[in-house]
């Protein structure tokens, strides 16, 4: 005891001891110990021999006891961890949605869960899943032994699209990956195996594959429509504009760089008002629909030069802002062609105008010419009757002044009207322009001047004297009613020239040298409006009555028939300059002299002449100035009754004149039936109208001469007394 008292370190030590003692040979001395104290021995040998007292021992013990205790509720727990970690590995192991195996490095399937026996094993009649590599199809069992191989070696491999065998399923292509699996109790390794089927995988591969294909296709589709489109857009005759949301040009295309005289580098990004600002209002209100035809607007080129253009738009909606495309069509082509067109049909107008002015005219001058011949007719017989001292005879004058006057503007008429071949001859316009302007000077009131300017050595032309005369005349009394009331000059000048004036013209076909008549006044002037028209029938700037407007179409209307032009030159406020072109003539002009002698001698001496007009004054007119002559008429003014009597009495009469144009019947007609009831008796046809197409009939039906009204009674006395002559000669 004193042992154990003066020192512990032999009990500390023998606790030690006991604790470095395995259970089994710690619970062996426990009992040797406890047995010991039951009996009581007073022998202290056992518990010296250990180096400390008892009671120290059982204290130490029973601490242990705790201990032990303790580690053993720790095992427990550790254990029922350990079957819970493997219950859900088994539960892991048998229902992941992946074929797992653990196979041994024979390729020996030591476990499978359900997924690998539905994979491999899909029906009872297949083979039990044993081995590995009888799984796996011929093609791929070498690469999944090497697969084996290397996990062995480097723990983990894989091994891609391996045809594995599914029995009555027939096979399917997989991934295999594989994974060592250490500290196994058995020398052999083992491994565990996961199979992946990939047959929807490359079901999807095969589906992704196609749809990019497709995509592939599409965007080469899209690729060639954008190509199409842009092609379509620069080959466009049409200007294409593009615009964002905020108005900004996004597409230019050519046409519209040329209809805006802009290139497009230099219009993208531009707004949309730099060439259309009609258009962005107007746009506002066409917002609810995809297409839009704004119509005809006003555009505007990069320098500001104003164009013609027809717009329509379409809207594409986006998410990002709408896009505007703006079609833009030029109009100034069409608006040329539109305003050539409405000068083709003013011109068309202008030609039924002269046609229907023909047409009236030969109604005109069918009744016209009858009173004026019976005017003119009874003046010459009154003038014979009042003798040269009568006091009537200073009106009778006036009144046959008047008759040519009215007779004259007839004429012009159907001048103005006809389209007929003139007939020319080589003349010296000097001596034409000298008889006019004669006739001018009387007519002149005393603030107007006329002077008359002729260069020598002028070249003849090829023209009819009377139209010529017609034309100057109607120049200078245009010139003398733009003077008017004022002081002025009306200059009269003919030359020749090589050159055409610049300004306004009405050219023929001719060029290079030109015999010229130019009448000049210090008038009013004409502003370009009426320049434009001046030269139109029955348009005129004179009041209503004062003017018919048919003075200058009957100039222009000669001078076209001559192959020549007229030239205009006027500014207001500065008078005018008219100009007539003649081509010169390439023969010299031949001066007829006229042989004067004894006016012709008309002797009827009984001859009787049949005279057929529906004009009873002129048929008065005519019975009496062929009495006066000695002549037998017998006069009609029924046409009926006429062929009648020449039916019943032909072998009386000497001579047939009948008019053209009767009510109900024609002219013509009667000399068919004269020829026929007596084939040669003299026949005359008289009208106030004559066309080619009358005169050619005429002749057909055997007429001997055309009597054109109204014409002077010597000149019809004079035709009477020759068709009569000829008829007694042969």
């Amino acid at each position: 005891m004193d042992t154990l008292g003066t020192s512990d370190t032999p009990g500390q030590g023998m606790h030690a001891e006991l604790r470095e003692q395995e259970p089994a040979e710690l619970l062996r001395t426990i009992s040797d110990l406890i047995q010991q104290e039951r009996r009581e021995d007073p022998d202290p040998a056992p518990a010296a021999a250990h180096g400390y007292a008892l009671p120290q021992m059982i204290e130490d013990l029973r601490k242990y006891q705790a201990e032990l205790e303790i580690q053993n509720k720790a095992l427990r727990f550790s254990q029922r961890a350990a079957e819970g970690a493997s219950e859900r590995f088994l539960t892991l192991f048998s229902s992941v949605p992946l074929a797992l195996m653990v196979v041994d490095e024979n390729g020996q399937v030591l476990e499978s869960n359900a997924m690998a026996l539905r994979l491999f094993r899909p029906s009872e009649q297949d083979p039990p899943l044993t081995y590995v590599l009888p799984l796996v199809g011929n093609a791929h069992a070498q690469q999944v032994a090497q697969s084996f191989l290397q996990a062995k070696a480097e723990g983990t491999s894989e091994t891609s699209e391996v045809i594995f065998l599914a029995g009555s399923r027939g096979s399917f292509a997989g991934d295999l990956h594989v994974a060592r699996i250490d500290n196994t109790q058995d020398d052999l390794a083992h491994f565990i195996c996961a199979v992946i089927d990939q047959g929807p995988l490359l079901a999807e591969r095969r589906a992704l594959q196609e749809s990019a294909a497709e995509l592939r296709r599409r965007n080469e589709e899209l690729h060639l429509s954008e190509n199409r489109l842009a092609a379509i857009i620069n080959s466009s005759l049409d200007a294409i504009i593009c615009v964002d949301a905020n108005r900004s040009i996004t597409i230019f295309n050519p046409a519209a760089a040329a209809l805006f005289q802009c290139p497009s580098g230099q219009a993208l990004g531009s707004p949309l008002e730099r060439f259309l600002p009609d258009a962005v209002q107007t746009l506002a209100y066409n917002q609810l629909s995809s297409h839009a035809q704004l119509g005809e607007m006003e555009g505007r080129t990069s320098g500001g030069k104003a164009l013609a253009v027809e717009v329509s738009v379409s809207f594409e909606r986006r998410l990002d802002g709408d896009i505007i495309t703006v079609f833009a069509r030029d109009l100034t082509a069409r608006k040329k062609i539109e305003t050539q067109r409405n000068v083709l049909e003013a011109q068309l107008r202008e030609s039924q105008k002269m046609q229907a002015v023909g047409t009236m005219a030969g109604g005109i001058a069918h009744d016209f010419n009858n009173i004026l011949s019976a005017i003119l007719g009874n003046v010459e017989l009154a003038k014979q009757d009042a003798g040269a001292q009568s006091p009537a005879l200073t009106s009778l004058l006036e009144i046959e002044k008047a008759g040519r006057r009215a007779r004259d503007l007839v004429r012009q008429i159907l001048t103005f009207s006809r389209n007929e071949t003139t007939i020319r001859s080589t003349i010296h316009l000097a001596d034409v322009v000298h008889e006019t302007t004669r006739l001018i000077k009387v007519t002149l009131p005393p603030s107007i001047d006329l002077v008359v300017r002729i260069e020598d050595h002028v070249p003849p032309v090829m023209a009819d004297a009377t139209q010529i005369e017609q034309a100057l005349l109607n120049l200078c009394t245009n010139a003398m009613h733009a003077i008017g009331s004022s002081k002025g000059t009306i200059s009269v000048k003919l030359g020749s020239t090589y050159t055409l004036p610049l300004r306004k013209e009405r050219r023929g076909k001719s060029r290079g040298h030109h015999v010229t008549l130019s009448v000049q006044d210090t008038g009013v002037g004409i502003d370009p409006e009426t320049m434009e028209r001046i030269f139109e029938p029955f348009f005129t700037t004179k009041p209503v009555g004062q003017g018919t407007g048919l003075g200058l179409a009957v100039v222009h209307g000669i001078m076209r028939t001559h192959q020549g032009s007229v030239g205009v030159q006027s500014k207001p406020g500065q008078g005018s300059v008219f100009t007539l072109y003649f081509p010169p003539a390439k023969s010299p002009a031949v001066t007829h002299q006229k042989e004067i002698g004894p006016p012709n001698t008309v002797e009827g001496k009984g001859k009787h002449v049949m005279y057929v007009d529906d004009d009873e004054a002129l048929v008065f007119l005519v019975e009496r100035v062929l009495t006066r002559k000695g002549f037998k008429v017998s006069s009609f003014t029924d046409p009926h009754l006429a062929s009648a009597a020449l039916r019943e009495r032909a072998q009386e009469f000497d001579l047939l004149v009948t008019d053209y144009n009767m009510p109900g019947f024609c002219g013509i007609d009667l000399l068919r039936e004269a020829r026929e009831i007596r084939p040669e008796l003299p026949v005359a046809l008289a009208s106030g109208y004559v066309t080619p197409e009358i005169e050619q009939q005429a002749f057909i039906e055997g007429a001997g001469a055309l009597i054109h009204k109204p014409n002077d009674v010597d000149e019809l006395c004079d035709i009477v007394q020759k068709l009569v002559q000829q008829k007694a000669v042969h």
